[in-house]
């Protein structure tokens, strides 16, 4: 049974840094499409960072250039690294991983893509 579990979420100041991390059971990351999903109560799941084959990777404009989405595969784990936080970072962070091994897949951050999911991790910037 595929298994995402997230961690590394918490409390930071604006203007911080912080590393997400999804731990993969019964699923090889490595090639495979992934992506970070952000929930806010109220609000629609916005995609912000996915990972495709050949490690292409596609980022949320409001995040590009302050976040990275990377993968240790020798670990299983996906990354998301978030530097330069603003309070609109703030919500809960879903791991997502698409179902198919279908190579040369491009990354996507729509959440229609993607079969399993972890429960999340809480972020929150605030000062």
């Amino acid at each position: 049974q595929v298994k995402l579990v997230e961690s590394g979420g918490g409390s930071v100041d604006p203007g911080g840094s912080m590393t997400l991390s999804c731990a993969a059971t019964e699923y090889a990351i490595d090639g495979r499409r992934m992506a970070w999903f952000r929930h806010v109560p109220g609000a629609e799941l916005d995609g912000i960072a996915s990972m495709g084959a050949f490690g292409r990777t596609k980022y949320a404009d409001s995040v590009q250039g302050r976040f990275k989405i990377f993968k240790d595969n020798s670990k299983n784990v996906l990354f998301l690294s978030m530097a330069n936080l603003k309070a609109g970072d703030t919500g809960m962070y879903f791991c997502a991983a698409d179902s198919s091994d279908t190579w040369n897949l491009h990354p996507i951050i729509q959440e229609d893509f993607y079969e399993y999911w972890g429960k999340g991790t809480q972020v929150t910037v605030s000062s």
